[in-house]
């Protein structure tokens, strides 16, 4: 088939989706499961079967359009844009755009499309890439957000080096558990901090230390660390730095309260404004979703340096169950949902 003919396929073809037609915080209530057409391309797409999708806290605050800000940041007034609310996967690319290169049919990729909780979804090139060699479909849709998330808070703004300190506030988590591997890839030693039930978890996924945050303030004692990456945390900025060098850093990777117009992000707002004045290094940051970095991340994955945690995997019928699992269930690692497989019509 050429590029023009597999651009211009018919879209008129059903799939099967997960559908959102209103913002709202109970996942039950505004997800469903429903037979829809199958999405159309643009000149700079490609349409990927999918394979599997992941989620991840993103995943609830597109659901949920909280906190408004994420409204006008592209993702509907006053209602979703987009079929629903997943982001990371894996799959199969079906059709290709007219002025797409370096893609065809056939190819499996992950990556970064909106509306993955679906049979198909057309994705921009420029937040995907080959999928890695030694992962199966659902081990890489666990991947992009999060890892990405990690990749860029150790590397961009944590600007870890090796035999640094660093502390991974939430490292048990769907991102943490990949910033515990990036960190220890660019050769930092590691101390994570997450519940009592997912130590064996962090340690496995290589910390060094694991502070058990039920027992132990891990920002209350004398240790100062060179970088401390909040990613699950509400501590007091104060504290945050009474636990780094004179001249460590802190990114403030997430952080949730309920208010809906900040969610949160408060606490960054004040790091930004007191950095400049301050011998350390605060901030926050926005993840950069792009085809580079999932490069990086391929590498890394298979020079077996990162590997995806997988909590646990629930079929597409079951996506408000996941994104339930994921807000109340403190989960170890990634939660993954399977779409499809080869072999299945």
């Amino acid at each position: 088939m050429t590029d023009q003919a597999t651009a211009t396929a018919t879209a008129t073809a059903s799939m099967t989706a997960i559908v959102q037609d209103e913002y709202g915080t109970e996942p039950e209530g505004v997800l469903r499961l429903a037979t829809v057409a199958r999405p159309s391309i643009r000149d700079n797409e490609v349409r990927v079967r999918v394979h599997a999708a992941s989620v991840d806290r993103g995943t609830w605050h597109v659901m949920a359009g909280l906190p408004y800000p994420i409204r006008a940041a592209g993702f509907g007034l006053p209602r979703p844009k987009h079929l629903n609310p997943g982001r990371s996967l894996s799959g199969t690319i079906d059709a290709v755009g007219t002025g797409v290169s370096g893609f065809e049919p056939g190819d499996e990729v992950f990556g970064i499309g909106a509306g993955s909780f679906a049979e198909y979804v057309g994705v921009r090139t420029d937040t995907l890439a080959a999928e890695p060699s030694n992962l199966s479909f659902e081990e890489a849709a666990a991947v992009p957000v999060s890892a990405l998330t990690a990749l860029q808070a150790v590397r961009d703004h944590g600007r870890v080096q090796t035999g640094e300190m660093v502390l991974i506030i939430g490292a048990s988590g769907g991102v943490g558990s990949f910033a515990v591997q990036i960190a220890k890839a660019y050769g930092a030693e590691v101390t994570g901090v997450c519940g009592t039930a997912a130590a064996t978890s962090v340690r496995g996924a290589g910390a060094d230390h694991v502070i058990d945050h039920t027992r132990a303030d891990p920002t209350g004692g004398s240790h100062r660390y060179d970088v401390i990456l909040d990613i699950a945390g509400n501590r007091r900025l104060s504290r945050l730095r009474r636990a780094l060098t004179p001249t460590g850093r802190l990114v403030i990777v997430g952080g949730e309260t309920d208010g809906r117009w900040l969610g949160g992000t408060g606490r960054q707002l004040r790091a930004l404004l007191l950095s400049p004045f301050v011998s350390q290094t605060l901030g926050t940051f926005v993840t950069s979703e792009n085809a580079d970095d999932l490069a990086v991340l391929r590498g890394l994955i298979e020079s077996g340096r990162i590997a995806p945690v997988i909590d646990r995997t629930y079929p597409l019928g079951e996506v408000p169950t996941a994104v339930r699992h994921l807000v109340e269930g403190h989960p170890q690692g990634k939660i993954v949902i399977a779409v499809w497989a080869p072999g299945r019509d």
